[in-house]
């Protein structure tokens, strides 16, 4: 198996856990948080999304679909356009709501198909790449999808425990 079949299937486990997380759930679920501090799972998986999008658009030199495919305005946030959720306080996660699952998948499942365009057209050669020099050592095409991958199977996860959590309540 090429390593970038091993990057797709990573994506692709992604995005069972965000389906089967959000399935059949009514936006008060999706935006109930069990306590003040908490996130919910409307906002962990909007930024599990927004920092893939913007994660895999920078490195593909591409647009982010936030932008691009009106996703920015479909949410309507009152967060700025370019915000992903890094570093939120628990006010601003607060701000994260959505009136369906509907929206959330929609916009997951853009940039997933995005994701894996991208990840199936590269060579294993493509994952040496220097991506960002900022780091010490500086951060590969490599590392930088397995950073994300990672991220957001932390993210999906945790929205599959709130799930949990709320339907024992």
């Amino acid at each position: 198996m090429k390593a970038t079949e091993v990057l797709a299937d990573g994506f692709g486990r992604i995005r069972e856990v965000v389906h089967e997380t959000l399935d059949g759930l009514a936006a008060e679920q999706l935006n109930a948080r069990l306590d003040p501090e908490a996130n919910s799972i409307a906002w962990l998986v909007w930024h599990l999304t927004r920092i893939q999008d913007d994660h895999v658009a920078g490195v593909a030199g591409r647009e982010q679909v936030w932008r691009s495919a009106g996703w920015a305005d479909r949410f309507a946030l009152p967060l700025p356009v370019e915000d992903h959720g890094y570093g939120h306080t628990a006010k601003q996660a607060g701000t994260v709501r959505v009136d369906s699952a509907g929206l959330l998948l929609g916009y997951y499942d853009a940039v997933h198909e995005q994701s894996l365009r991208y990840v199936r057209g590269l060579a294993a050669g493509d994952l040496e790449r220097i991506v960002d020099e900022r780091w010490d050592p500086p951060v590969t095409l490599g590392v930088r999808l397995v950073s994300v991958l990672a991220d957001d199977l932390q993210h999906a996860g945790q929205a599959a425990y709130v799930r949990g959590l709320l339907e024992r309540r």
